[in-house]
Formats: C-alpha cells, sequence, structure tokens
C-alpha cells in the first residue's frame, strides 16, 4: 500500500499539522488514510478507544488529531512508541499504548533499536487497512549523533521503504541553510529516501522565494513540492509541543473573566485549555515560572502534569502557593485536573517511587483528599456531568494513584452513576481527573457562567474539524498534490 513520510529540519517545524492536514486533504478524496508516527515525545497524549479486551492506550496527541483528520478512531499502532519526560534525563516508555517502565536517555538511547521490530509491525497493521498511511518523523533526520538505532526518521523509512518528503521552516529563518546542510550531512543510503521538499510558515507575497526554492533544488537536487503559507488555523487545533506555551499568551486583553493556568515544568495535556483561548469573554493565560499569579484572577487553574510531587516542589520554588492562598484569601476560585487535583490536596505520597524516587509530600491543603501514586495506569475515555450544574462532559483520563477523602463526599461529577472529584465545602476549591472539560459547549458554558461569563457555545471538535477542513483546502492549492501522490505510490 501507499506510504509518505514527513520530516522535518528540525522540531516545532510544522510537521504535525502538515501531516493532519494531508491526512484530511486525501481523507476528503475518499481514500482510506491513515496517520504513524513511529516514536514520539511528549506528555501530550491521548487516550484510545478500549480494543477487544477491554483495555484503552495511550498516544500522542498529535497522532489523535491526525486520526481524526482520517475520520477514523485513534488506535495504539499509530504511535507505538510514547516518551513521556518526567525529568531532564528520563522519561516513562510507552509501547503500544502501555507503560513499560522509566528509562534514562542513555539507556534508551542502547535499547530502542530493539524496538524497532514492533514499530515495523504496527506501521504494517496500519498498512494492510489503509489507501495510504502518512508518516511523521521526530525532530530532525540531520541529527546524526542520533542516527544510530534510530527508528524515529532515516531508521524507519530505510526499514519499511517509506519515502520521505523533507520540510523547512522560514518562519524560523536560515531555512535554505536547513534544507541543504540537511543534504550534506545525511549519508548517501539516507540522503537517498528523500524524493522533494516542502517549505512550511510563509508569510507574505510567495513569489518573493521562487529564487530560494530553485536553490535548494538546485543545491541539492531535490524536487520543489510546494510551500505553505502561515496556517492561522493551526491555532484552532491542540498542539502537542510545550514550545507554543511560550507563544499562547498576550491576545486578549480587556475580556471580563480572567483564567490563568500555571505552566509547571512537566506539564501536560494544556490543550485542556485551548478552548478557553477563544471565549469572548474571558481573558486566558499561561503563567510562565518566575512571574506571580495575576492578583485579579477569578480562576486558577492547576493543570495535569507527568511528574506531580516534582512539580509540586517547582511550583513551591516560584512561590505559586503563597500567591495561591491569597488568591484563596480574596474569594477567588481554583480548579485542579488530573496532577494539579492531586496538589490540592492534603498529601501526595508515592510509596513504589512511580515517578522516579519513592517519597511524600505536603500538597496545597485546599482540598481535604489524599493522593497514593500507586496502581496500574488510568487509561479510559470518560463521560459524564457536571454536580453543580448537571451539565454533560465528555474527555479521557489518563493517570497514575487513587485521591480520597472527605472533600470526595462532595464530588465535581457523576460519571456511569459513580462519584468523580473533589469539591471543597465553601464550593470554591474542585478537582478531578478529566482532561478535555471544557471542550463541550455546555460543560463550559456552566462553568463559565459560575464566573459571570457568557460562551460562545462552540463545541471544540467542531471548531478543530472546520480547521482541518480549511488547512486541507490550502495545501491543496499551494501543494503539488500529483507529485506527492506519485512518490508515495498512490499512483
Amino acid at each position: 500500500m501507499a506510504a509518505l513520510m514527513i520530516q522535518g529540519c528540525g522540531s516545532d517545524v510544522g510537521k504535525s499539522v502538515l501531516v493532519a492536514g494531508l491526512c484530511r486533504l486525501f481523507a476528503n478524496r475518499g481514500l482510506v488514510v491513515r496517520p504513524f508516527k513511529p516514536q514520539n515525545m511528549s506528555n501530550n497524549a491521548a487516550v484510545t478507544a478500549a480494543d477487544a479486551e477491554g483495555r484503552s492506550g495511550e498516544i500522542g496527541r498529535a497522532q489523535a488529531l491526525q486520526a481524526l483528520a482520517c475520520r477514523t478512531p485513534p488506535t495504539v499502532d499509530m504511535n507505538p512508541v510514547l516518551l513521556k519526560p518526567q525529568s531532564d534525563t528520563g522519561a516513562q516508555l510507552v509501547v503500544r499504548g502501555r507503560v513499560e517502565g522509566v528509562w534514562q536517555a542513555a539507556g534508551y538511547q542502547e535499547r530502542k533499536a530493539a524496538l524497532l521490530d514492533v514499530v515495523l509491525d504496527s506501521f504494517h497493521r496500519l498498512q494492510a487497512e489503509a489507501d495510504l498511511v502518512i508518516v511523521e518523523g521526530a525532530g530532525s533526520p540531520a541529527e546524526t549523533n542520533l542516527r544510530v538505532g534510530d527508528i524515529a526518521n532515516m531508521g524507519f523509512a530505510r526499514a519499511a521503504n517509506v519515502p520521505v518528503v523533507l520540510v523547512g521552516d522560514i518562519d524560523r529563518g536560515h531555512v535554505i541553510a536547513s534544507l541543504v546542510g540537511a543534504h550534506a550531512v545525511l549519508d548517501e543510503a539516507d540522503r537517498a529516501m528523500i524524493r522533494g521538499f516542502l517549505i512550511n510558515k510563509f508569510r507574505g507575497d510567495p513569489a518573493l522565494f521562487d529564487a530560494g526554492r530553485a536553490e535548494i533544488s538546485a543545491r541539492t537536487g531535490w524536487a520543489d513540492l510546494g510551500m505553505a503559507p502561515w496556517l492561522s488555523d493551526a491555532r484552532s487545533l491542540p498542539a502537542e509541543d510545550a514550545v507554543v506555551l511560550d507563544r499562547a499568551n498576550g491576545e486578549q486583553a480587556g475580556r471580563r473573566v480572567r483564567i490563568a493556568v500555571l505552566m509547571l515544568s512537566r506539564i501536560a495535556n494544556f490543550d485542556d485549555f485551548d478552548p478557553l483561548r477563544h471565549e469572548p469573554g474571558v481573558d486566558f493565560g499561561f503563567v510562565p515560572p518566575g512571574t506571580a499569579l495575576p492578583g485579579d484572577a477569578d480562576l486558577i487553574i492547576l493543570p495535569g502534569t507527568k511528574a506531580t510531587l516534582s512539580d509540586l516542589a517547582f511550583l513551591r520554588a516560584q512561590g505559586w502557593d503563597v500567591d495561591i492562598a491569597a488568591h484563596v484569601r480574596r474569594g477567588g476560585r481554583v480548579l485542579g485536573i488530573c496532577g494539579g487535583y492531586q496538589m490540592l490536596g492534603r498529601i501526595v505520597s508515592d510509596p513504589d517511587g512511580v515517578e522516579g524516587v519513592a517519597g511524600s509530600a505536603p500538597g496545597l491543603g485546599l482540598l481535604d483528599v489524599e493522593t497514593v501514586l500507586a496502581g496500574e495506569k488510568t487509561l479510559r475515555q470518560t463521560a459524564g456531568r457536571l454536580t453543580a450544574s448537571g451539565a454533560a462532559f465528555a474527555g479521557y483520563e489518563i493517570h497514575i494513584g487513587q485521591t480520597d477523602g472527605p472533600d470526595a463526599a462532595r464530588p465535581c461529577a457523576l460519571i456511569e452513576g459513580r462519584a468523580h472529584g473533589a469539591i471543597s465545602a465553601d464550593g470554591r476549591i474542585a478537582g478531578l481527573y478529566v482532561h478535555g472539560l471544557f471542550d463541550q459547549a455546555e460543560a463550559r458554558a456552566a462553568i463559565l457562567a459560575e464566573l459571570g461569563a457568557p460562551s460562545n457555545g462552540v463545541d471544540q471538535s467542531e471548531r478543530v474539524d472546520g480547521a482541518l477542513d480549511r488547512i486541507a483546502q490550502v495545501l491543496e492549492a499551494r501543494f503539488d498534490i500529483a507529485a506527492l501522490s506519485r512518490i508515495s505510490g498512490l499512483i
């Protein structure tokens, strides 16, 4: 079956968005399309639907988005190897949706080659059910120091015999040198896998870069397959790389209700809050390290994290615990999601060293609950109703540990008739494990109404689906789709 791999000259060059756009483009042509990323590194994960044995798995958020672009449910085969960083040198290793332990960077480099068989098996399963598989690389193939044992870029491409298109990001500059430089440092066999290049994120008159594209072709011999403009609709898509958080603030001044989210060092699933950025009645922003929490915030949110105890210490090191206490004294509200919920309690214990070193730490003490990080990771798609308003929501859970205590007798939500989460006696502090809480318009409107803000009433899925169609239309006009089809083997 046909396949095409999109690699990039670096991280954050827009590979994920381009793959999603191409997935929607070819799906709109009536093809059965599947996304694939051999190895991903991200703390933004999605939960797949339960398999025949009733077990859900986790994959990178970008592959779940790409599955949506293909109009198919996400599966663990779409991202068979996922690394979720827990420290500067260690990460949780997830293979086909299930945790296989915590690996240090050096140890993983030695082991990753052994995962190639797993990667190829997942890829071949997708090939068997699809007309076209569009593969996303990771980082850059020009990082030749990582080439030995590689399963994410050229190591996979050569093992699976998948042709490659290389993407350069003109917005960050140096794009000619990036593409020509990649050609220069790749060995001959790797270089032969690349059949052409794409330019991404161009602003202005495309004709102004005609000479630059011609020079890249002349120096590399690669086909020029097109240039995408700056895709403003990409802002409506969930991002996977936390680097985007540095650019997520400062665009909503003067709005009625202020909501602030702590930018924890190991923040996870931060796309939970994308719907709030689009609300006309909300002044939304992430609070970066080294910055005090805004004194006029109506709601402070503690988000998910891949390392609760580590980020609890990080929170205190920033002085945010003092800021949160002052916020609560002023009558402000606090919401904790997943790891943020765990931090709101009296104590967080990790007796088995699930997050690294065994130990415990006092929480913020804003909810009368305790958390023990133990047992199998909870992975499930979920739906229910908020207890305060009865509003419906749908989301997913992805966490280690259980939380319980007196405040859990006042649950935030009911899920399949079961109490979930906790609310303080005065109703101003709440926590729960549900990601995607703001995606459905009904639940988001109910939460904002408690703060005194109206809602735009748009489901996040509707916004994302529309953005994917518009991005696909742009790529159809700007890329040589016939050439991409030939390279992939479609025609």
